[in-house]
Formats: structure tokens, C-alpha cells, sequence
């Protein structure tokens, strides 16, 4: 319970890491902050195959195949309608990565509660992945959503500071964001313990929920900017990464 505890708390505190690298550096290319998502992104992708999809096949038995699908398709089912009511990142119209100059409070509210809400599920997969009772496999997946979280955290400090948030409080709802993965973690890992009948569609739930975030979310917006070679190589690097650690962690 310790490790799944300090495990939530650190996927959580990536987006306070982000959001500290945002006040530093409030102006980062879009080079270097595409290249870094688009590395979690292969990171994530890794880790949803390897960590949650996969064992949701060993796991199904006789009806393997059929729950993974289901739960795949459930999970981006899901997120899609959580989509549709609070758009995310890019989705949200005028608030970008160049919202550093919009002042619309409400529009930047509204940008840092989607990024709560997205934030729930990212962090049940990663509770999801300790209940299955493999804790390198976890670790990998916390591993590649916390990474994810660190751009994120990024992203979301200009927006607010240009739109009049005062520095601490700008800092306290970027907190908040991550607190909500602390949560979601929590989540996931005690409705497996709980109900281990559950787990095999969890886990492909879970991992639907990531390819989601990877493919509707992730992957263009480090291909919007011009630089989709970069990005498509750091993406690859990081997937390759997350396979052999998994790997030399058999």
C-alpha cells in the first residue's frame, strides 16, 4: 500500500513539477515541450499495450479476447463523452499553447477543470495497474502517465498568469489538477483489490483510456507545430524505451 501511495503521489507531483518549469520558464519552445510529449506519449503507448491490454488477455481466460475489447472500447467511449461535455487541451476554442496573451478568465478556467477531469482516469489506470498485483508493470505505467503530466503542468501556468491569476493561486490550481490523479490512483487500485472479478476489463479499460489520451489528444498536439518528424522519432524513442525496461524487468 506504501509504494501505491508514494507511486500516486508522484504521478501527481509531476504536474506540480511541470507547473513549476512553467514559472521558470514561461516561454518554452514548442519544439522542446512537443518533443517531451510526444516522448510520454511512446512512453504511455508502452505501457498500455504491455502493462494493462496484455494482462487483460492472461487475465480474461476463456473470454479474454472479447472483455478486452469491450473494455478498450469502453474506456475511449468514456473519455470521448467526458470530451464532448468538458473539451481538453487544443479542443477548447482560443486556449492553446499561444494563451499566454488571452485574458478570458472563465475560458482559462474552464481549460485547467478539463485538465482535472482528464486528469481522473489518466491516474485510475495507474491505481488499476497496482491492483493487478504487478508492481513493475505498474511502476511502468505510473511511470509513463507521470511523464505525460509533466508538459501538462507546463501548459497550464501562462494561461493563467495571463489571464490576471495571481502567481499563488495559479500555483495552487496547478496542485489541484495533479491532487485529482492522487485520487484517481486510489481509485483504481481499491475497486481491483476489492472486486478482482473486475480486473481483466479494468485493466483493458484502463488501457483504453490511454490509447485514447495518446491518439486524440497527445499525438497531434506534438504534431502542430511543424516539427511531426522530431516528435514521431521521440515518440518511437520513448516506446522503445518502456519495452526494454519491460523487458529487463521480465
Amino acid at each position: 500500500m506504501e509504494v501505491v501511495l508514494l507511486t500516486a503521489l508522484g504521478v501527481g507531483g509531476a504536474t506540480v513539477i511541470g507547473a513549476v518549469i512553467g514559472f521558470v520558464f514561461k516561454k518554452l519552445s514548442h519544439t522542446f515541450s512537443d518533443i517531451v510529449l510526444a516522448f510520454a506519449a511512446g512512453v504511455m503507448l508502452a505501457a498500455a499495450v504491455l502493462g494493462l491490454i496484455l494482462p487483460s488477455l492472461e487475465y480474461g481466460g476463456e473470454w479474454g479476447i472479447l472483455i478486452t475489447v469491450a473494455g478498450i472500447f469502453t474506456g475511449a467511449v468514456v473519455l470521448n463523452l467526458i470530451d464532448k461535455l468538458v473539451p481538453h487541451l487544443h479542443k477548447i476554442a482560443g486556449v492553446d499553447r499561444e494563451v499566454h496573451h488571452n485574458t478570458n478568465l472563465g475560458k482559462v478556467l474552464l481549460f485547467v477543470t478539463a485538465i482535472a477531469i482528464h486528469n481522473l482516469p489518466e491516474g485510475i489506470a495507474a491505481g488499476v495497474g497496482f491492483g493487478a498485483g504487478d508492481t513493475s508493470q505498474a511502476l511502468i505505467i505510473a511511470g509513463g502517465i507521470a511523464l505525460q503530466n509533466i508538459p501538462e503542468g507546463m501548459v497550464i501556468i501562462g494561461p493563467m498568469l495571463a489571464a490576471g491569476v495571481p502567481p499563488r493561486r495559479t500555483f495552487l490550481l496547478a496542485m489541484g489538477t495533479g491532487l485529482v490523479e492522487v485520487v484517481g490512483t486510489l481509485i483504481g487500485y481499491f475497486a481491483v483489490s476489492v472486486a478482482s472479478a473486475i480486473l481483466p476489463f479494468a485493466l483493458a479499460f484502463a488501457g483504453g483510456t490511454m490509447l485514447y489520451v495518446i491518439s486524440d489528444e497527445m499525438i497531434p498536439e506534438t504534431h502542430a507545430h511543424g516539427y511531426e518528424r522530431g516528435a514521431t522519432y521521440a515518440l518511437l524513442v520513448g516506446f522503445c524505451v518502456m519495452l526494454v525496461t519491460d523487458v529487463l524487468l521480465g
